[in-house]
């Protein structure tokens, strides 16, 4: 699976609208994952929702580059097929970033056994 650049991205208003509608869910401790399968033979993509309740700008943007940096060390564990959204806790500001990335890592297997049986 190729690295997780730009084209891996959810980056549309739609498609985060997509997965929040015709979607499931899988929760962890840090966050909430939402996943919606795509056509087959197309590669996944990933976006984040950072919610302004989870504090400033500095806060968010932090966030923001914690989750992105996990998901790029998990990426080969990424379901194939599917259109996933982040949603980030609170918690997370605080969490050991070994603890993030166990969490994406679980959160791509859940997810890669929930889609392909």
């Amino acid at each position: 699976m190729p690295a997780f650049t730009r084209s891996a991205r959810l980056l549309r208003h739609s498609d985060f609208e997509r997965v929040y509608k015709f979607g499931k869910r899988q929760f962890s401790t840090h966050m909430t994952f939402f996943y919606l399968r795509r056509q087959s033979g197309e590669p996944a993509r990933i976006g984040f929702t950072v919610s302004k309740a989870l504090g400033n700008a500095v806060q968010r943007n932090r966030i923001r580059r914690r989750l992105r940096e996990a998901v790029r060390a998990e990426w080969n564990a990424a379901p194939a097929m599917v259109d996933m959204v982040i949603n980030p806790k609170r918690a997370l500001l605080s969490a050991e970033f070994a603890v993030i990335r166990g969490e994406v890592e679980r959160g791509f297997q859940q997810i890669g056994k929930a889609l392909h049986g």
